[in-house]
């Protein structure tokens, strides 16, 4: 009976546990249904938020790309207007330059016409007591006598460069007759050397032809004085 109500005990205990287990499993459950719930919820929520935040981007990258568009042109003509400026900046000085030169032209060319003002009297003098009609007649006489004058010192100049050049022609042309008569005389003598020498050879090849001469006919008369003893003793 003891081990009865021990046993009883026990799997009313056991049946407790399993109870309190079942409710514990229970409302692990429903915590994790609910927390499946909440996390659906919010995994919707982030696929929503994470949808709309693409959209911004693309519509921010859009604005950004028309932005930086806008941007890269508003720079390139800054820096085109600034080109431009700088040009304008540069030919504003040329000019300014070109002015002060001329200014200064216009000054130094005031000074002299101021200077050469006397001249002009004189010029109109001379025209009131010479055949010239105006000062401009005069010009152009004084421009045709320096053009003559020109002519004249340029023929002058080709006439010294002509005669310099027969000059340097003639010393060429003597000294180049003065080389060959000397390379005649030379040959000449070179010539007159082998002449003597060949009359010398032509006396030494004589004699050589001489005693050829002697020795030939001696041998001749000895063949014959032997041709002779020769028949003799044969006879």
């Amino acid at each position: 009976e003891e081990d009865s109500t021990n046993s009883t005990i026990c799997v009313l205990k056991k049946m407790k546990e399993a109870r309190l287990m079942e409710k514990v499993v229970k409302e692990t459950e429903e915590a994790f249904t609910e927390r499946m719930g909440a996390l659906a919820e919010h995994w919707k929520d982030l696929h929503a938020r994470r949808a709309q935040l693409k959209a911004h981007v693309v519509t921010s990258g859009a604005t950004v790309k028309e932005n930086e568009r806008l941007r890269t042109q508003a720079l390139k003509k800054a820096k085109e207007e600034k080109e431009e400026t700088s040009k304008k900046e540069s030919e504003l000085l040329r000019a300014r330059r070109e002015l002060e030169s001329l200014r200064k032209q216009h000054q130094k060319l005031s000074k002299k016409l101021l200077k050469y003002s006397l001249f002009k009297r004189y010029l109109e003098d001379v025209v009131e007591n010479s055949p010239f009609r105006d000062i401009q007649d005069i010009i152009t006489y004084y421009k045709a006598l320096l053009r003559t004058r020109k002519d004249l010192l340029q023929s002058q100049w080709w006439l010294r460069q002509l005669m310099e050049q027969g000059k340097a022609l003639q010393q060429r042309m003597e000294a180049e007759n003065d080389d060959e008569m000397l390379q005649c005389k030379n040959d000449l003598e070179q010539h007159r050397e082998f002449l003597e020498q060949a009359r010398s050879d032509i006396c030494q090849w004589e004699r050589r032809w001489a005693e050829a001469q002697d020795r030939a006919a001696r041998k001749a008369m000895e063949l014959k004085s032997l041709s002779m003893a020769i028949h003799s003793l044969f006879q």
